[in-house]
């Protein structure tokens, strides 16, 4: 990109800014899944008929939720009308505009939970596209830092799956994760399987009830998610990619992995207390945050060509 069309350091601050606030505000969704308070406020968009009823009980959650939830929205449509007067590329300001469409829809999305009260459909689809809002403000973020527009040096990798792919498998791991288990908390089934690590004292547990199922496959999910964080780790180590803004978010990965097992293996034992259930939703989205943004800065690296040698001529 040429100097004169690079965007203001300060927009992808902004960004930033942005997507702190996003995983803010799945913060406070999950405190109020955590905490029952799901019609704590039987109206909307107003609550009990005011702007601001009174902060008690379940209201202070679910109330709460909504005033964060408005604040994002103004920043992602504050993001987008910078990223139309200082970003030059195209792309990156539909992307704007797209996330302003999908903060729109999620917020009646939210309406829908309460009108409707709670059904597990719309609940899921709430929770699954917040992950989604997530993964387009991080990528803002992610294509207006400086790192992005410098120039990258050429790679190649000599045998085996590629690292790109590898990356794009465990982002996706991850994203359909974290829909199993916005599913196993809005079936109310996060104690359906009642033990940790073994299942009613099993590997494989009895297929029973919808409950027992969608947990078990959110167990099973955690190993494959586990699996892809490593395998994408081995395969950067395997491939010598030694650059600090690859490295420094793989070894995260490797950390909310750990931490977000840790915290599973919690709910079950504290009984679903509120603290671990909600720092697994809030760590699940930054593992998926941070899985994103280590695909995207390996798909900014411009691949090697291979050069043909020419053929030995023998007598």
């Amino acid at each position: 990109m040429p100097a004169s069309q690079v965007p203001p350091r300060w927009l992808h601050r902004f960004a930033v800014v942005t997507a702190a606030a996003t995983l803010g505000l799945i913060a406070a969704g999950a405190l109020v899944t955590s905490t029952g308070s799901g019609l704590a406020v039987p109206d909307w968009p107003l609550s009990f008929g005011q702007v601001f009823p009174p902060m008690q009980g379940g209201v202070l959650f679910e109330h709460g939720h909504r005033l964060v939830a408005a604040f994002v929205g103004l920043l992602t449509v504050a993001l987008a009308l910078a990223m139309q007067r200082w970003e030059p590329r195209p792309w990156v300001r539909r992307l704007a505009w797209g996330a302003v469409l999908a903060v729109l829809v999620q917020g009646l999305l939210g309406g829908l939970t309460v009108l409707l009260r709670l059904p597990t459909a719309v609940s899921v689809a709430h929770a699954c596209l917040a992950q989604a809002f997530l993964c387009l403000v991080v990528s803002l973020a992610v294509c207006t830092a400086p790192s992005w527009q410098a120039p990258q040096a050429r790679w190649q990798e000599a045998g085996g799956p590629s690292l790109r792919l590898v990356a794009v498998l465990t982002t996706v791991l991850v994203y359909v994760q974290l829909l199993l288990g916005a599913l196993v908390r809005h079936l109310g089934a996060g104690l359906a399987i009642p033990d940790f690590p073994l299942a009613f004292g099993r590997l494989v547990p009895p297929l029973t009830s919808p409950g027992v199922t969608v947990h078990f496959l959110h167990r099973v999910g955690a190993l494959l998610v586990a699996s892809g964080v490593v395998w994408t780790v081995v395969r950067m180590r395997e491939t010598g990619r030694g650059e600090r803004w690859l490295q420094r978010p793989a070894l995260g990965l490797l950390a909310l992995l750990l931490a977000q097992l840790g915290l599973g293996a919690l709910i079950v034992w504290t009984r679903r207390a509120v603290l671990p259930t909600t720092a697994h939703v809030v760590t699940g989205a930054a593992l998926l945050a941070t899985s994103l943004v280590l695909t995207l800065r390996l798909y900014r690296l411009r691949p090697a060509r291979a050069v043909a040698l020419p053929e030995r001529v023998t007598a």
